[in-house]
């Protein structure tokens, strides 16, 4: 019986939180991001800081 993989689309802002947006993953981000920096501009550390907006849609009359 085959094996069924799963896999996550980083393209979608579901599959980007969920692979970098974890304290687990920070190396995985930091280096993402390194990627694209000079090395005299690369980053060592990041803070997760809170930014979801839930709550209830407002009607406007």
């Amino acid at each position: 019986m085959p094996i069924e993989s799963t896999f996550i689309n980083p393209f979608t802002d579901y599959g980007f939180k969920r692979l970098f947006g974890t304290e687990k993953n920070k190396p995985l981000l930091i280096d993402f991001l390194n990627q694209f920096l000079p090395e005299r501009h690369q980053i060592a550390d990041l803070h997760y800081a809170q930014n979801e907006q839930l709550g209830g849609a407002q009607k406007v009359l």
